[in-house]
Order: structure tokens, then sequence, then C-alpha cells
């Protein structure tokens, strides 16, 4: 399963929104692969800026505005007819990146900014929400590098950012840092189902791919 249908149409109603920015910057001469190195150092930048100085809201809000903007270089890429592999990987790579700042400038967050018990239950999700995030990613690749499918699953990066920002601009907010380490254990509970789910999504059909081998 890919994104939710919520996830999906906001995806595509960002594309219509950002047509016009698209057709200035490519106008310019600004290419799509550099809108998504920007668009990554900005998130990588806000993240391990905002975070571990304590401005959840402040974080969340910029982050959350560079990831929506995250299709203005597909939008791109479309005008120029120049969708293809080296786009995909590139994004995709960066992906990781961005993800990497923005759950390790959380885990840096409850090492400074934090106290006592939710120091430490903070840092740990933030860790795990981290280390599952890219054995989900990893399990799909390694799926499609086989030739298979791997794109189950109900809580990949879309969902795992949506709830991580929420809550985390929530906790700001209300000055409640319960708020954000119990949404990130809720990830980590999604993101380790969704890997399981992957890997028997995977082994089912390597066994169809045998007998029918055979």
């Amino acid at each position: 399963m890919g994104e939710t249908v919520v996830l999906s149409h906001l995806r595509g109603a960002m594309g219509k929104l950002f047509s016009p920015l698209a057709r200035f910057l490519l106008k310019i001469g600004v290419g799509p692969d550099a809108v998504t190195i920007a668009g990554t150092i900005a998130v990588v930048v806000a993240a391990l800026w905002a975070f571990p100085t304590g401005h959840l809201v402040t974080g969340s809000l910029l982050i959350g505005l560079f990831v929506f903007t995250d299709s203005l270089d597909g939008t791109m890429a479309r005008m120029q007819g120049r969708e293809g592999v080296w786009g995909a990987y590139l994004d995709s790579t960066l992906d990781r990146l961005a993800d990497a700042a923005i759950f390790g400038g959380l885990a840096l967050y409850f090492v400074f900014q934090v106290d006592g018990p939710n120091s430490t239950a903070g840092l740990l999700a933030a860790l795990a929400t981290l280390s599952f995030a890219f054995f989900v990613s990893y399990a799909r690749a390694r799926a499609e590098g086989l030739g298979l499918d791997g794109n189950v699953g109900f809580v990949e990066r879309s969902e795992r950012l949506l709830i991580g920002l929420l809550a985390t601009c929530a906790a700001g907010l209300f000055a409640q840092d319960l708020i954000l380490i119990i949404a990130l254990w809720l990830v980590v509970a999604g993101s380790f189902a969704t890997f399981v789910q992957r890997m028997l999504h995977v082994r089912k059909q390597s066994y169809v791919a045998s007998k029918g081998a055979n």
C-alpha cells in the first residue's frame, strides 16, 4: 500500500498549487535537481538548528513547509519531460538524509533540552523511529532490487513525518514532551508492523516465484 488517500490528494493539490512557481523557476534556469537539493539542505539546517535548541514549533512549521514543497521538483521534472530514474533516485536518497536530520534533531532535543525520565524515553523513541525508518525503506528497496514488490504497509515516510511533525508542534505549543514521546513510540510500533508486513509480503512472492520456476 502506498500513501494514504488523504496524503495522496494533498500531494496532488500541492503539485497544482506549485505549478506557477515551477514554471517560473524553469524559466529562470533553475532545474528540478537544484530544487531537490536545496529543499533537503533547508530541512537539514532547520532540523539540526531548531530542535536541539528547543524551538519545536518553529522547527516543525519550517520543516513541514519544506516537506510539502517536495512535490515542486516533481512538477518541474514533468514540465520538462525529464521524469526518470535519476530524479527518483536523487529524491529518495536525499529523503533518507532529511529523515536522519529530523529524527536525529529530535534525539538531540531530548538530550539537551529535557531532564529526567522523559529525556531517556524521548531519546530512545527518536532513535528507534530513525532506525525503523531506515529498516522500512530498505525492506522496500531491497525487494524492488530483486524484482519483487515491497510497497505495502500503513506507516511509510509521509505518515511518519505527518505524525512526528504534528506531535512536535503540539509538544512545543503545550510544553508537554510526553505528547511527542507517545507519538514517536506509536510511529515506532507502526513502522515495525510495516517492516514485518513487507518481509512477509516479499516472502510470499519469493515462494510463488520459486514454485513457478519449478
